[in-house]
């Protein structure tokens, strides 16, 4: 038996390192490129209708962005306003999709009618112009246009510069990069003013996020450190092994963090952290999801993931699903609330995942997502990029249940009376 593939929505012809999705427009948003080597592999950001065309799913390129020699390895969407990681700077633009209107027509002298940069020779007018036919061809066809807004150096390593992470805050009023410096810098949205930076780790940020009241920042960084912070100023360091004996300090690192809210309780916020073994053994450790209480960051629960690194991590946005890539190509999708794998992958893309995106919880992205219960993108360095997802899963109601166990109750009494008469 031939291993599980899931569906490949798009190659692009460059490597993929981000993958976002906009709940507005129900674009997805790739970006990646082959950096400023010369190579001939070319650096760009790539936007993509996506929709279901009878049972299969269907991504075609509206438009290709180029980012000249500088390729995109992380990206976050805030409203119609990409923050891009490139290189040393997190590079801003702004785009917005909209129907290609009716040219207006252009009529020369010598009667051909020009549009854009298109020339269409016209024969004698029908509708009585001496100067000749007016050319004119009509596309409905969506357009997305793009523009750059701002950049901001958001590292400052002597030695190759990079960008680590990015993320806006959930009111667009904060817009915060990790670097492999080591610092966390928090600049204003949409003015780019600094607003704080702090040295958060000892070596590179891997991963950081905020919480959606603005009041705490989660990092984690290659020290073996996960913090929280409360401003600039450091509130708590994060140990999700202290009831693990046999797990010593420098075992494992963070990975990865993602605040999250819980399904059908308002107030209630989540933590997850993803924690991978800091060297790699003949026998490889298990890699480790952590849930933590997203008001007192107490953790909750702990469950290995497998022996497969753990190289990305995203969260459903009704905090139901977790979704894990690994530097092996592995795709996974777990439940948030028991940490239980639900869906993988082996070896999907053969080559390291470097992100993942769920479709929104969006009426936009509803006839996108079909009879699915949850559908979820990833994107590799083989340039591909792929979906996964899980069938709704039926459920019997309950009142049908017990209907059924009346039924069955009635069944039996009127068997044994059948059986041995006069028993009740």
């Amino acid at each position: 038996m031939g291993k599980r593939k899931a569906p490949e929505l798009y190659r692009a012809p460059f490597p993929l390192y981000t993958v976002k999705i906009d709940p507005k427009t129900g674009l997805i948003i790739t970006a990646g490129g082959g950096g400023a080597s010369k190579t001939g592999i070319k650096n760009g950001v790539h936007f993509l209708s996506f929709e279901l065309v009878g049972s299969q799913h269907s991504a075609t390129l509206l438009h290709s962005h180029d980012t000249g020699i500088c390729a995109t390895m992380n990206m976050a969407l805030g409203g119609d306003v990409i923050a891009a990681g490139q290189d040393g700077n997190c590079s801003l633009m702004q785009f917005r999709q909209r129907a290609r209107k009716e040219a207006r027509p252009t009529v020369t002298k010598d009667g051909a009618g020009e549009q854009g940069g298109t020339r269409r020779r016209g024969g004698k007018g029908q509708n009585g112009n001496k100067g000749g036919d007016v050319s004119r061809t009509k596309d409905d066809s969506l357009q997305v246009l793009v523009e750059d807004i701002g950049t901001v150096q958001s590292d400052l390593s002597p030695q190759d510069p990079v960008q680590k992470c990015v993320c806006f805050s959930s009111d667009l009023k904060l817009l915060l990069t990790g670097g492999a410096d080591g610092f966390i810098r928090v600049w204003e949205f949409p003015s780019l003013k600094e607003n704080l930076k702090f040295k958060a780790h000892k070596d590179e940020v891997e991963d950081l996020h905020i919480s959606p009241d603005n009041k705490h920042i989660v990092t984690v960084g290659r020290d073996f450190a996960c913090n929280l912070w409360s401003g600039d100023q450091l509130a708590l360091g994060l140990c999700w092994h202290e009831n693990m004996p046999h797990i010593t300090q420098k075992m494992y690192r963070s990975q990865s963090c993602r605040f999250a809210k819980v399904e059908d309780q308002k107030d209630a916020l989540r933590l997850y952290t993803v924690q991978i073994p800091h060297k790699r053994e003949r026998k490889p450790l298990p890699c480790y999801l952590t849930k933590w209480d997203g008001r007192s960051f107490l953790p909750l629960l702990t469950k290995p993931c497998g022996n497969e690194v753990i190289s990305c991590m995203n969260v459903s946005d009704s905090g139901t699903f977790l979704g894990l890539g690994t530097i092996t190509g592995s795709v996974a999708i777990y439940i948030a609330f028991s940490l239980q794998r639900l869906y993988y992958v082996q070896e999907s893309h053969g080559i390291v995942v470097t992100d993942l995106a769920f479709l929104p919880d969006d009426p936009k992205s509803k006839p996108a997502k079909g009879n699915n219960e949850v559908a979820m993108l990833s994107v590799a360095v083989d340039s591909r990029c792929q979906l996964h997802s899980v069938r709704t899963r039926r459920s019997v109601p309950l009142w049908l249940v017990l209907c059924l166990c009346g039924l069955l109750l009635l069944g039996v009494v009127l068997l044994l009376q059948h059986l041995f008469p006069g028993f009740i």
